[in-house]
């Protein structure tokens, strides 16, 4: 058996780049002649912006800064000891650009046993240990707390979590077996299933210390120094730490059944992680400690071998990196400042407009449209959400008053936008109601002011054809509902200037969006891939197959919904409307489904009835279905429907419509909601093999998205 060193060595030469997190150890009297007490402190020499994480090498700090207090205790030179973080991080989990670069089973094997075998000191110390969780704490650094005796909390903590799951890992140094035997099996569920795949939603410090995790809570400001009284009181037995029994019997399983079920909503049994922590959590129920951390070691190492991870990964890393730094972007020193923003139309998108540019950039916002009572309307939707705000406790009654008196509607172009500096506008999507609109813009607009059109699949290049300055015409494709949707696709059209297209880019990351360059292709990125997407369903729908097939076809995709759940919530009339705009471009790809015509132009809101509760197609719609006699299996739609999307997106690369597959997957993700699990779509499309059959390679090399060669 090798030791703990021995597997840390090994593992630290196969990641030379860790950043690596020292382990201080120093000695202080505790308060009231409590005795001495050894404060452990991991830091790893760089400011909050860089979180302390464990990696090889730091996990072996940390194992001979534990040698030192172990030495200590069992000396009686110390009567406690502690662990806590750099000021605003205590530790944010395993370093993942290390677990990226693995390729062997049992390199990943010694990973999770080298966090156990570090961590699990704690807990058997011959004094009790203490963990101050005294700012961000996430996966591995929720854990190793979780090994101590006891835990405090600063309120100031903005975020603790478990996002394993999230990311297609299992909380693997003690989350799944320490957590339900501290604070009982649902709420476990919670934090490690329910939030990590909500987005991977965080905890406030006092909804930890309220869950139980930990025992006391303690304001930020001195928050380390209230924690080492408590910590005297506790250690000289003024303070009794009382924790509430946990349920082992029907609770217990009751809760890995909710588990399931959540995982199942959202995954739809794609993706291994949710039930691999599920089975550890329902083992964990006899309170046998080592058998869960051996089961949380073997799927740990499964999962880092898997695709499901690396693809996580890979989806992580898009969204924190490549998202904020956008490929093909123009130098931000060409961007001009926005003092004034304008708003053609006053409608539920202008206004949703209104509001994010009111709350962002705090600048004056006028809306127009074309009579006063839609003016009126609109003003009176921006209020609203402020007051909204307001009533939530999200801003103050002096932030609510300057927001909504920033906020105007006029009817007179000229009076609304002479000094704008940004222009957008929102109006019917028809080529010649914008054109119009932009004519009468320009008019009256100063000349340095950007014209960005928030249009989702018409050509900007053409809508900017007839105005003196088309150089300054940008899209700024948003997607709904706007507050909660990060992707921004920002279009070049073909005279669209370096200037111009800067400061879009630069209202991009003031509204905290997402943007992404694409050229001034029909429909853009989202929109193309999931009509073609949504045009294969139709097209097997319409030739026999059955609705129910058709759906469940796309199940092990894990998507957020099924496609006609979503062609509701987009609209089936602009469904058909995207279909039609792609179609005159690409007649030989992207059909006009007769029968979801049909749907419009009986003013159906989509295919379904909810009646019961669940999704029933609606039996007006099945009267209205005109369908062939070509009936395909799941297996056979699911097929198809891949194989179209690969073509589509190869397509779309050859094209040059965004630089890399990448964006085409940072797209996916956050303006369609496409799951971490898949990476988007290309990292799944290579894995399942159908990159290759249909254009004869892979999107991505080996070792992007997957396990290196």
């Amino acid at each position: 058996m090798s030791t703990t060193a021995e597997l840390l060595k090994g593992a630290a030469e196969l990641f030379p780049d860790e950043v690596v997190t020292q382990a201080h150890v120093r000695h202080l009297d505790l308060p009231g002649g409590a005795g001495r007490f050894a404060l452990i402190t991991l830091d790893n020499g760089l400011d909050h912006t860089k979180p302390t994480t464990f990696g090889p090498q730091s996990l072996a700090h940390l194992d001979t800064a534990i040698d030192q207090v172990e030495k200590e205790a069992s000396e009686g030179a110390i009567v406690g000891a502690g662990i806590t973080g750099k000021p605003f991080i205590f530790a944010v989990g395993a370093d993942l650009k290390g677990v990226e670069l693995l390729k062997q089973h049992s390199d990943a094997l010694a990973i999770g046993k080298g966090g156990h075998d570090v961590f699990k000191r704690l807990s058997s110390l011959a004094v009790p240990t203490f963990a101050y969780y005294n700012g961000a704490a996430m996966g591995g650094g929720v854990e190793v707390g979780l090994h101590c005796t006891y835990r405090t909390v600063s309120k100031a903590l903005p975020a603790f979590s478990l996002p394993e799951v999230f990311l297609g890992l299992v909380p693997g140094w003690g989350g799944c077996t320490i957590l339900p035997n501290l604070i009982g099996a649902d709420r476990a569920v919670s934090v490690i299933i329910e939030n990590s795949l909500n987005q991977n939603k965080q905890l406030k410090g006092k909804q930890v210390f309220e869950l139980g995790i930990a025992d006391a809570l303690f304001e930020g400001a001195d928050f380390l120094e209230q924690s080492l009284i408590w910590t005297a009181s506790v250690l000289k037995g003024e303070i009794a730490i009382e924790r509430a029994t946990v349920d082992r019997g029907e609770a217990w399983d009751a809760a890995v059944a909710r588990g399931r079920f959540i995982a199942d909503s959202k995954v739809h049994g794609a993706a291994p992680a949710a039930y691999r922590a599920l089975d550890i959590v329902e083992a964990a129920k006899d309170g046998d400690l080592q058998k869960g951390f051996d089961a949380e070691d073997v799927a740990l190492a499964d999962l880092i071998m898997g695709g499901e991870l690396r693809s996580g990964i890979y989806a992580f890393n898009l969204v924190q990196k490549r998202g904020k730094r956008p490929a093909g972007a123009p130098d931000k020193s060409l961007a001009r400042p926005v003092t004034k923003v304008g708003v053609v139309g006053a409608g539920l998108m202008a206004s949703q407009l209104a509001l994010l540019f009111l709350r962002r950039l705090e600048v004056p916002v006028v809306l127009t449209d074309i009579d006063q009572e839609r003016v009126d309307k609109g003003v009176g939707y921006v209020h609203a959400e402020i007051e909204k705000l307001l009533g939530k406790g999200r801003i103050n009654q002096d932030k609510a008053n300057r927001l909504k008196a920033l906020v105007t509607g006029v009817l007179d172009k000229a009076e609304g936008f002479a000094d704008a500096d940004f222009i957008i506008e929102a109006v019917f999507e028809e080529m010649s109601v914008k054109q119009k609109v932009f004519a009468e813009v320009e008019a009256v607009a100063p000349a340095h002011a950007i014209l960005a059109t928030n249009t989702s699949s018409l050509s900007v290049s053409e809508m900017a054809s007839k105005l003196q300055h088309p150089e300054r015409v940008v899209g700024f494709h948003f997607f709904n509902p706007v507050a909660v949707l990060p992707l921004l696709e920002i279009v070049r059209g073909e005279q669209t200037d370096d200037a111009s297209l800067a400061t879009a880019f630069g209202v991009a990351k003031k509204l905290r969006k997402t943007a992404v360059l694409t050229k001034d292709a029909p429909a853009f990125v989202v929109n193309r891939i999931l009509t073609r997407f949504m045009g294969e369903i139709q097209n097997v729908i319409d030739e026999g197959t059955p609705v129910a097939t058709a759906e469940k076809a796309i199940e092990p995709l894990g998507l957020p919904m099924s496609p006609l759940v979503l062609l509701e919530l987009v609209g089936p009339a602009i469904g058909l409307h995207v279909s039609e705009t792609l179609n005159r471009s690409f007649p030989e790809r992207f059909t006009v489904s007769p029968n979801l015509k049909a749907v419009v132009e009986a003013g159906k809101r989509g295919f379904y009835v909810y009646d019961s509760g669940k999704p029933e197609l609606d039996p007006e719609v099945a009267a209205l279905l005109k369908q062939g006699d070509s009936v395909l299996t799941e297996e056979q739609v699911r097929a198809r429907v891949l194989d179209a999307v690969a073509q589509e997106i190869g397509l779309m690369l050859e094209e040059g419509v965004v630089a890399e597959a990448q964006d085409i997957d940072l797209c996916l993700i956050t303006g369609a909601g496409w799951p971490f699990h898949l990476g988007g779509i290309t990292p799944y499309l290579d894995r399942e093999g159908v990159s290759e059959r249909v254009n004869g390679k892979r999107f991505l090399a080996q070792g992007v998205a997957s396990v290196p060669a």
